[in-house]
């Protein structure tokens, strides 16, 4: 991505400064396909490039799992909205955005509506439940499927989201900071 320095590169893509840095020179032989996935999605490369980089790496280019450019940039402009990038049946969280991280957790999908919108209640492990809306856009093949959570401006559930957007994934611990 034009612009990036090799450490956000290596940021956005989950990896550290120097493994990317040996990928990158060409001095990691056979790196990991979660590495270079990871590196296509911080690159913003398209299916083809993406393939084209596991084919250099002597990989086999994996089936599923590439997010399609277009819904990354249309993710990364939603800042304070919990929004998350799924396969198309929604079976499989793809990437998420840091209100999403908070909202749904890291790695935690259990009561993700699968491709459902409309009022959804969600629990949260600190703030307790949260009843959204949810909202979901689907590609023209029907591969990929943009999705967000909000609430009705004004109630209970949108003051939960404003405060989940100010402290983000932080945990929370019963008596107070240690």
């Amino acid at each position: 991505m034009p612009g990036l320095r090799r450490d956000e590169v290596a940021r956005l893509a989950g990896l550290s400064p120097g493994y990317y840095a040996r990928i990158e020179q060409g001095g990691e032989p056979r790196p990991s396909e979660r590495a270079l996935s990871g590196v296509a999605r911080a690159l913003r490369l398209s299916r083809d490039e993406r393939d084209r980089l596991f084919r250099l790496a002597d990989r086999t280019p994996p089936a599923g799992g590439h997010v399609e450019p277009g819904l990354l940039a249309l993710l990364d402009r939603l800042t304070d909205i919990p929004a998350l990038i799924a396969t198309g049946g929604g079976h499989e969280v793809l990437v998420r955005n840091a209100p999403a991280t908070a909202l749904l957790g890291p790695g935690a999908t259990d009561g993700f509506p699968a491709g459902d919108t409309g009022p959804v209640r969600l629990v949260h492990p600190a703030l307790g439940p949260l009843d959204l809306v949810c909202g979901s856009l689907l590609t023209a093949d029907g591969g990929q499927r943009l999705v967000w959570f909000t609430a009705p401006p004004g109630g209970p559930a949108a003051e939960l989201l404003r405060l989940l957007s100010v402290i983000g994934a932080q945990e929370f611990h019963a008596g107070g900071a240690e």
